[in-house]
């Protein structure tokens, strides 16, 4: 059995989701072709590296990406920093022809991306990008069904994704709400529709922020200037002239962690429905029907991942799965490595998606129609 060694930089919520994975392979894929050693694990501190070792059982903790990207004994460099941090380990990484599995979005700006993109000229690595949205036995299976003509021509299209966290006006400046609904949400449902229905002929997009000041992370007392957006609404084009909506947002209060999409075609459509394993429905008979119904009716409590203390991963508003489809998003990349094919989604389509994303923001401030 071949054994990689992983090296791990950025190990807070989305570092532990992908531990997780490595830990967990064995116990969700019966193979004995390969396994994974975290070796190395790096943080902006050193006693959050050191407790992130100890956590997962990592023989170094650091502080420099360096010690992993150029050390000659890792060979999968796993990018789970903030966004603004990815650039340079991803370019580094690449140098040593690392095998690499980054969290979206790839970097911080679409000049930043153009930067990696002629880095990869080069690169004789297996990469991919962390979008584990594509990885769920409904999404792949909506993949093939269109592959096969099944729904017919595309004409119409939605997809959504929906937050509120950002709807109350005194969540503080994380960073995430700096780096901009566009980036942490629009990434991923960008990805998933055009992957579905194809790549976009045009597209004309809005962004808002709701709040222009919000109380800052270090002392909630001083509010501070709001300069990225909470949220994104796309019209897109396809070649054939379709058209249809793609939404993500942090202010649509009420929702959790939403993904859903419509497909309409000649021939037939495809649906994917919020959350649809995570709701409790409750119908209350005590409650009134009048006057005109009043407020009787079901219910859909939402119920999550919301298990008692100590209980404190995944996050609570994920849905039921959602670590499932991280988990096959993982095992995905790592059968690449294993067999030397790159089988996507690669770094060259984190590429793409940042450039969709640049122009979203070309089209939002413009207030027109952006040929792609």
């Amino acid at each position: 059995m071949k054994t990689y060694n992983v090296g791990i930089i950025g190990f807070g919520f989305i570092g532990k989701v992908h531990a997780y994975g490595y830990a967990n392979i064995p116990l969700f894929y019966e193979q004995q072709d390969f396994a994974t050693r975290i070796t190395h694990v790096c943080t902006s501190r050193p006693e959050s590296a050191r407790r992130a070792a100890a956590a997962i059982g990592a023989t170094h903790a650091c502080t420099d990406s360096r010690d992993i990207t150029d050390n000659p004994d890792i060979d999968i460099v796993d990018i789970c920093s903030p966004n603004d941090c990815h650039c340079e380990a991803l370019l580094a990484a690449i140098a040593k022809n690392k095998h690499i599995y980054c969290d979206k979005p790839l970097v911080a700006s679409y000049a930043e991306a153009q930067r990696v993109q002629a880095a990869l000229a080069g690169y004789r690595g297996v990469s991919q990008m962390t979008l584990q949205n594509r990885f769920f036995p409904s999404t792949m299976r909506a993949k093939q069904l269109i592959e096969e003509g099944r729904i017919g021509d595309i004409l119409e299209f939605r997809g959504r994704y929906l937050h509120s966290g950002s709807a109350d006006p005194k969540a503080p400046l994380k960073w995430k709400l700096e780096a901009g609904t566009v980036a942490d949400l629009g990434s991923h449902i960008l990805d998933l529709v055009s992957y579905l229905v194809g790549d976009f002929a045009a597209l004309q997009a809005a962004t808002h922020i709701a709040y222009p000041q919000r109380p800052s992370l270090n002392d909630p007392t001083k509010l501070v200037p709001v300069t990225a957006e909470d949220n994104m609404i796309v019209t897109a084009k396809l070649p054939n002239g379709a058209i249809g909506s793609i939404v993500a947002s942090k202010i649509a209060t009420g929702t959790e962690d939403e993904v859903s999409f419509e497909i309409y075609g000649s021939k037939g459509a495809l649906r994917l429905d919020p959350m649809n394993w995570d709701k409790l429905y409750y119908y209350d008979c005590a409650a009134s029907g009048a006057p005109l119904g009043g407020v009787r009716g079901w219910t859909a409590v939402d119920c999550g991942q919301r298990y008692a203390k100590p209980a404190g991963f995944p996050t609570p508003k994920a849905s039921i799965g959602w670590m499932r489809g991280h988990m096959h998003c993982l095992y995905n990349f790592l059968s690449a490595v294993h067999s030397g094919q790159a089988s996507g989604p690669t770094l060259e389509r984190g590429v793409y998606i940042q450039y969709l994303m640049d122009k979203v923001y070309q089209s939002a401030k413009q207030g027109t129609w952006v040929n792609l």
